[in-house]
């Protein structure tokens, strides 16, 4: 027998390009100058650099976690483990997509979507972030709409939920604006003080019939592969 173990021969028709093994790679979604894309490794670093800049006041924290505490560096690397961690923990029955924000080609921060058991519940949560120099624009209300279309129409969802700081007004001016209804009021911890936190829901139905949520000339990139990729009939 011989010492080398003899190599695995694959068919020559199998597709072994980056994006037939992460079909993720190729996800993205477009209206306009404003882009969804999944976030490679190249485009991560960009990504956290752009939260290195800030992404919200120093004495507010719109987070659950408050990853944007601290220097810089620390705040960049933050972004990097998180989202290293997300993809490595993604399977069909728990996953979380998350897209770079992308204006006219230059990155301004993050929207994701994440569900648990999603071929039986059919229920996704929205979560975002823009860096401060792209606020004030109207980008919220345009990237969340954006990916709810991805969301419902490419991915198949029936329910989209999210949720916001009380004192939050930008983020629950959005959720309003796009037809979700009130969902329930918890109180939580943040950064060791009791707050209330505000939570939505958006049936697929509601987001049919409301204009406000339904954003024009999009193109979907990518969907076919991703829904296989993630058992999604």
């Amino acid at each position: 027998m011989s010492e080398h173990a003899e190599p695995h021969r694959v068919p020559s028709d199998v597709d072994l390009s980056p994006a037939a093994q992460w079909p993720l790679l190729g996800l993205s979604a477009r209206t306009g100058n404003l882009e969804l894309r999944y976030i490679d490794d190249e485009l991560m670093f960009d990504v956290a650099a752009v939260a290195a800049r800030g992404v919200h006041a120093e004495d507010f924290m719109p987070f659950d976690f408050p990853w944007t505490r601290g220097t810089p560096l620390e705040v960049a690397r933050s972004v990097l483990a998180y989202e290293w961690g997300k993809r490595a923990a993604i399977s069909p029955d728990a996953w979380t997509i998350e897209l770079a924000v992308l204006v006219d080609g230059v990155p301004a921060g993050i929207q994701a979507i994440d569900a648990k058991s999603f071929a039986v519940a059919r229920t996704v949560e929205t979560g975002s972030w823009l860096g401060r120099a792209f606020q004030g624009r109207g980008l919220g209300t345009r990237m969340r709409a954006l990916m709810l279309h991805l969301a419902f129409a490419g991915l198949g969802a029936e329910v989209a939920t999210t949720s916001a700081w009380a004192d939050n007004g930008p983020s629950n001016g959005v959720t309003r604006k796009l037809g979700y209804s009130p969902n329930g009021v918890w109180l939580e911890s943040r950064e060791g003080k009791p707050i209330e936190k505000l939570h939505y829901r958006l049936a697929r139905a509601d987001w049919e019939a409301n204009p406000a949520a339904r954003i024009p000339d999009v193109t979907l990139t990518g969907t076919e592969p991703v829904r296989e990729f993630l058992r999604i009939s």
